[in-house]
């Protein structure tokens, strides 16, 4: 994969950007920038998001992201310990997927947590929510503070080390609120994360769009607005070098009435 251009914008209300742009997150804001240009839209961030944080803003074509580290490294830590000592992963069949009809073994570990009586179905499989935990609760808390949006399930991916992984997938399951966004805490070793166009794909693909590329880092939130997800896949590829665990949190809102349909 080729090198990614570093390009960070803070938070703001619009954006006419292109969508070819390779992006890589970087904490520093933009020094091309006025200080009062980056005074004004640092103050129109704030009023996005009740408990504001240094926010950074990816964009690309349909790509919409907000990205901040949430928890301070102490707290992090404290909460990865936590979660390895509240969280019941998977077994059976709800451990497994379907690919084009076939099943596989997930390559990592895999849990839901959320209220009571919600399911969520993917990957040919319907995964039932666990009762939450103290520390997911805790952690959820401090989600709807920071960003000021509510959730009610959470899918739980423990990757052992570098070996563990996730292929290409969109998080566009019909029984998601459209409206909102996916958020994304990663705990543990950082690792990259990779965005493709959906028409940048394989050998046929239609267009030539540069993939997005993130490390997100311990103690770190990734919101994923719409429409993200109809356009563009997600994956956390194989690093081998990698010899740390990893636990990542995606909250998610469920419309329990919703119909799926078949």
């Amino acid at each position: 994969m080729e090198k990614f251009v570093v390009r960070v914008k803070k938070k703001s209300s619009d954006s006419s950007d292109g969508g070819n742009q390779r992006k890589k997150i970087k904490l520093e804001g933009d020094e091309s920038l006025k200080q009062e240009e980056d005074e004004e839209e640092y103050d129109d961030s704030l009023s996005e998001f009740s408990h504001p944080v240094p926010w950074q803003k990816i964009e690309a074509e349909d790509l919409d992201c907000d990205y901040a580290l949430l928890f301070s490294k102490d707290e992090a830590d404290r909460l990865f310990h936590q979660l390895e000592e509240e969280v019941v992963y998977s077994t059976g069949e709800e451990s497994k997927v379907q690919v084009f009809g076939k099943v596989y073994n997930i390559p990592r570990k895999q849990a839901t947590y959320g209220d009571e009586g919600l399911t969520y179905t993917y990957s040919g499989v319907t995964r039932v929510a666990c009762p939450w935990t103290p520390t997911l609760e805790y952690i959820r808390d401090s989600v709807t503070e920071t960003t000021g949006q509510t959730f009610n399930f959470v899918l739980i991916n423990r990757y052992k080390d570098g070996q563990d992984h996730m292929g290409e997938h969109r998080d566009d399951e019909k029984e998601l609120d459209p409206l909102c966004p996916i958020a994304s805490v990663s705990l543990g070793a950082a690792r990259d994360f990779i965005f493709r166009h959906r028409d940048a794909r394989g050998k046929q693909s239609s267009r030539q769009i540069e993939p997005v590329k993130l490390e997100l880092a311990h103690g770190s939130l990734l919101l994923m607005n719409s429409p993200t997800n109809t356009f563009w896949y997600h994956s956390l590829p194989a690093r081998k070098k990698i010899t740390l665990p990893r636990i990542n949190l995606t909250f998610r809102r469920i419309l329990a009435d919703r119909k799926i349909k078949k």
